[in-house]
């Protein structure tokens, strides 16, 4: 599933759909509607190592390299982290490291999420955003040991 959108798009694209929503409580369904279409991480990967530290709740990431991309699949224990996974993936998923990495995820602070996250749920959005980051610099960094 080739991406054709840059991740700036994307970003615009979710600015967009959050601005149709009036409350936020209309907001939070959407996330959690997006958790919910999120597929199931498959049970081989659900393992310490693949947690993010740092989030409250569980959240299992992991990272594939194919064709110079990078692709990422995550499942959460909580429904509406679940959802905030599923937006990173959107966004990230399907780039290309240098894409990754030079990336501010600026989305984030345009849709008003770090204000109405509790500070738990902020650290540990910040912490998924991290986690993807570092596979993206370990998937650039082992391609020029070939």
């Amino acid at each position: 599933m080739a991406n054709s959108k840059s991740i700036p798009e994307i970003e615009q694209e979710i600015v967009e759909d959050f601005s149709l929503f009036d409350s936020w409580d209309d907001k939070y369904e959407y996330i959690i509607d997006l958790g919910k279409k999120l597929p199931p991480l498959e049970d081989v990967f659900k393992k310490e190592e693949n947690k993010v530290k740092g989030c409250q709740s569980t959240v299992w990431l992991v990272a594939d390299y194919q064709d110079g991309k990078v692709l990422y699949k995550a499942e959460s224990d909580a429904i509406i982290v679940k959802g905030l996974i599923s937006m990173l993936i959107r966004v990230l998923s399907n780039h290309t490291p240098d894409e990754i990495l030079s990336t501010d995820m600026d989305f984030i602070n345009k849709i008003g999420m770090t204000s109405h996250l509790a500070q738990t749920r902020s650290n540990g959005l910040r912490a998924m955003v991290k986690q993807m980051k570092h596979y993206a610099l370990a998937f650039k960094s082992s391609r020029f040991k070939v």
